[in-house]
């Protein structure tokens, strides 16, 4: 299904959008990739989700990505005593300690052993998304005793955040490393990891992943945004997400670290999502707000690869709506001039292969003269996720024979993905796909020209070293391209 819109969208599955008419339709709205949060559902529940995704990708013909979400380490208090909840008052005292005796307004058990073992004076501990905050002014083993720096609300089991240290925590809990597998089964295209804090903790989960799924990784802690540049040389892709990053950091340090962590993504051709409360109001509400619209166009004109809806799609009232409106805002913003010039203003790349030659040329080709698309024919990908890094102002057309390549390619920039009928073999061949596809997709008719990029020898990874201008009839290719 051809888009009119570049940046791509990632809809959250759950209760509100749980059945096939509904995740069908998320997508006829404009939906690209489908996100299954596996810190909600059981396997059962995943796994019906996945097999709708499946059969809508099979009746509609068009490859559709699924992201599976882990969970990750989540750090929480222990119970309170009546299950009962209190108000922290500024300057008042609070320990944490391993104690399992249900707390009261003084004290509670933090069941994190690895959190004290980190943990100095000084240090900060926020609870319940930051709004409570606390510092640590004498710790051990066992027990931390802060003084209530902002008070606020703390209850049964609410999320611990320590944002001013790198804590010992294995990035896959026992929990992660049961759905990695079960999904990676189930066949995802791409894996998601929470908290990220270092380079390692993503070669850990791709040696779990063993090449079924592409590896997301999810910058959400300062650690991790410290340590950004060795976690995205080995990453295949980004989250930004701005949730528990807005909690750890003050809220103002956010916005710049998303628009430098999009920038440096895109020089490395990896694609990078932008997302939480995008359309926040949405959960409840059928339009936005202003300044959520604004959120959303800022991401696209920052050359994000996709934005993502979370409650909005997967627990709201009105999950169609929010992906129309996202879809409504991101064809707007693609057609101001303004968004072409910030693309080609940001276009800085160090290009040191011949693969980064022929991609720059076909864009060069493709937006000096009347060419109306770019296909490339890539076999891991790679290919069309270099074409995609230039923002080039014609479609892509991404051609490959494995399925799984086209699917992960749905998170990418601008990528029309089609699956070709077996392997190609020679150029000719490769150009007559090409022609037939741009034709088929309504992004070109038989009297107009396209750029088609590739690899000889085919079928091998990393050998991109062909461009050349075709016609689109096929008696033409015939009678004028070599074999």
């Amino acid at each position: 299904m051809r888009r009119l819109r570049n940046v791509k969208i990632v809809a959250t599955l759950g209760p509100a959008s749980n059945d096939y008419d509904m995740i069908r339709a998320l997508f006829e709205a404009g939906a690209d990739v489908f996100r299954l949060n596996m810190s909600h559902g059981d396997h059962s529940e995943i796994r019906a989700r996945h097999g709708i995704i499946r059969q809508i990708e099979k009746d509609l013909d068009s490859p559709i990505a699924i992201l599976a979400d882990l969970q990750g380490p989540k750090l929480r208090c222990g119970a309170f005593a009546g299950d009962r909840g209190f108000d922290l008052e500024d300057g008042a005292p609070f320990r944490f300690d391993l104690d399992e005796t249900p707390g009261d307004e003084s004290r509670v058990q933090l069941p994190h052993p690895e959190i004290f073992a980190a943990l100095e004076v000084g240090a900060h501990l926020l609870v319940n998304d930051g709004k409570v905050k606390l510092k640590v002014e004498a710790c051990g083993e066992d027990f931390a005793d802060c003084v209530v720096v902002a008070g606020g609300p703390i209850s049964n089991r609410k999320g611990v955040n320590v944002p001013d240290v790198v804590l010992p925590l294995a990035a896959l809990s026992e929990k992660d490393r049961r759905d990695l597998e079960f999904v990676c089964e189930l066949g995802v295209d791409w894996l998601a990891l929470s908290f990220v804090q270092r380079a390692e903790d993503v070669t850990e989960a791709r040696e779990l992943a063993r090449d079924r799924a592409a590896i997301l990784s999810k910058i959400e802690k300062p650690a991790g945004e410290k340590a950004f540049d060795e976690i995205l040389a080995v990453s295949d892709g980004i989250m930004v997400a701005r949730g528990d990053l807005g909690v750890e950091l003050p809220v103002q340090n956010v916005p710049p670290i998303q628009k430098r962590l999009v920038r440096k993504c895109r020089s490395a051709a990896k694609p990078v999502i932008v997302a939480t409360q995008m359309l926040e109001s949405m959960i409840e509400s059928p339009v936005p707000t202003r300044a959520e619209v604004s959120d959303v166009a800022t991401a696209i004109y920052e050359g994000a690869d996709a934005v993502m809806l979370s409650a909005e799609s997967a627990a709201g009232g009105y999950p169609v709506e929010a992906v129309t409106t996202m879809n409504n805002v991101a064809i707007e913003v693609e057609g101001d001039p303004t968004y072409h010039e910030i693309m080609r203003a940001s276009r800085h790349v160090n290009r040191s292969s011949v693969a980064d030659g022929i991609v720059a040329s076909a864009r060069e080709i493709a937006e000096t003269t009347d060419i109306k698309a770019i296909c490339c024919f890539t076999q891991s990908g790679t290919t069309a996720s270099l074409v995609a890094r230039e923002r080039p102002a014609v479609p892509i057309l991404a051609l490959t024979p494995l399925r799984h390549v086209a699917r992960r390619l749905c998170l990418t920039w601008g990528t029309n993905c089609f699956v070709t009928e077996g392997e190609v073999s020679r150029f000719k061949l490769a150009v007559v796909n090409a022609a037939r596809a741009a034709r088929e997709g309504g992004f070109a008719s038989e009297d107009d020209l396209i750029v088609v990029t590739a690899g000889v020898p085919f079928n091998v990874q990393g050998t991109t070293n062909i461009l050349r201008v075709a016609p689109c009839a096929e008696r033409l290719i015939f009678s004028t391209d070599p074999d």
